[in-house]
């Protein structure tokens, strides 16, 4: 039977907190009583990420709850983990969310609502459409470059979003395929590259916020985040070259 939903949850060196992800995960599912998966890719993990999800899918898989743990072999970045999960993906929704929850599971009823009411292809989730909904808000450095990397998508990539970089975000089956098939940044730039090939393709897009609380443990250092303005233009090179056709 087919998934009503897909879960995707790239990870990196996460063998503690994984197990109280999946368990959330797991329950949230469950209460919704509709076929579901929980789609979990390792990137090359140094500690017992996949011996953590494998165990995990052990005890919390059901008949109307399946799981698929991935494996990538070494460190290819979230990028090409989200990638992978979204395309292995057989629900006919597919979320993708980080495995700090920072974004709570239920905060997917949001995106499946919008989506549905209005007939949208994509629903990404918002930390700046409505601030009072961030729990515990990012160091200011971090809050301020956050800012300032989506007013530089919105001006270079032509994205009119508000949010690009929260890690929450829905997408159908047919959306799904059609942009992770296209989709070749690596690193923490691809949800641009995610959404401008959403818009070059024609999906419907919609931005909804969600409540938020900053994770201890983010893997983006000072080095990958500067990386990640660059693959801003790095989208606009791959477009002008056209190796998004």
């Amino acid at each position: 039977m087919e998934p009503f939903l897909s879960i995707v949850i790239p990870a990196y060196d996460e063998a503690e907190r994984l197990p109280p992800t999946l368990t959330a995960v797991a329950g949230y599912l469950e209460a919704s009583a509709k076929p579901a998966e929980i789609v979990v890719v390792d990137d090359g993990s140094s500690d017992r990420t996949v011996a953590a999800a494998r165990n995990a899918a052990s005890q919390l898989g059901r008949p109307n709850l399946e799981f698929q743990v991935l494996e990538n072999g070494r460190n290819r970045g979230k990028g090409s983990s989200v990638r992978r999960g979204m395309l292995a993906a057989r629900g006919r929704w597919a979320l993708f969310t980080d495995a700090d929850l920072s974004t709570p599971i239920e905060e997917a009823d949001k995106l499946l609502d919008a989506a549905e009411r209005g007939s949208h292809d994509v629903v990404i989730g918002s930390r700046a459409l409505d601030r009072s909904l961030i729990g515990t808000h990012q160091p200011l450095f971090r809050e301020i470059s956050g800012r300032l990397f989506n007013l530089v998508a919105r001006v270079t990539a032509g994205l009119p979003f508000h949010d690009t970089q929260c890690g929450f975000k829905l997408f159908s089956q047919r959306a799904a395929r059609g942009v992770f098939s296209l989709q070749r940044l690596d690193r923490f730039g691809f949800d641009v590259e995610a959404l401008f090939l959403a818009r070059k393709l024609g999906f419907s897009i919609a931005e909804t916020p969600v409540h938020w609380n900053d994770a201890a443990g983010s893997k983006v250092t000072a080095l990958k985040g500067a990386d990640a303005f660059l693959d801003i233009l790095r989208v606009r090179w791959n477009d002008l070259r056209g190796r998004y056709r």
